[in-house]
């Protein structure tokens, strides 16, 4: 097996980590939630780190969910075209797609990310509401952290897009048919 499987598999298998962290802080949202409707309607009781809590959860859901996309080719695409390629097409397009598209765009909003949460931190910035939730660099980290885990995840695709066009057949490199 070649260097570039292996990689591929071993990128694979962290954006599947990646999926399930996800599907779990999904499922303590929906607890947070269903907690939250209760004590606030059954119990008049509302708590504001608890809404902010779901925010939180969401956009970290949604921020760990986009690289296990990216990897399972369940990501936005225009698939009118794309659909009927042939494999060695579909290579085309995402080894394009990568380099020019999701490489750049997750190094860039990484970079840049970086210093939105190091600011965060350093200014010990919280919630501006009373009893809402501290140290709000925790969440803003988490923007940098999942575009670099976008790319880590597009040189997976990447890896997918040569293997394929080199004709390395093996079961984790073969492209999904989307009707199949």
């Amino acid at each position: 097996m070649s260097f570039m499987v292996s990689l591929q598999r071993v990128i694979d298998r962290f954006a599947e980590y990646l999926g399930k962290v996800s599907a779990l802080l999904f499922l303590l949202m929906l607890i947070n939630i269903f907690y939250d409707v209760v004590t606030r309607y059954l119990f008049n009781d509302v708590s504001i780190g608890f809404q902010e809590l779901e925010w939180h959860l969401y956009s970290a859901v949604f921020l760990l969910g986009v690289p296990y996309a990216l990897k399972s080719g369940d990501h936005v695409r225009v698939d009118l075209f794309y659909e009927r390629f042939s494999d060695k097409k579909r290579a085309w397009v995402d080894l394009l797609g990568v380099m020019f598209f999701i490489m750049p765009f997750a190094y860039l909003v990484a970079y840049y990310g970086i210093d939105f949460a190091r600011e965060s931190y350093e200014l010990g910035e919280s919630s501006g509401d009373p009893g809402g939730l501290p140290h709000r660099w925790i969440i803003k980290s988490m923007i940098p952290f999942s575009f670099f885990c976008i790319a880590i995840c597009g040189l997976g695709m990447l890896l997918k897009s040569i293997n394929v066009l080199l004709g390395i057949t093996d079961e984790l490199i073969e492209y999904n048919h989307p009707n199949s």
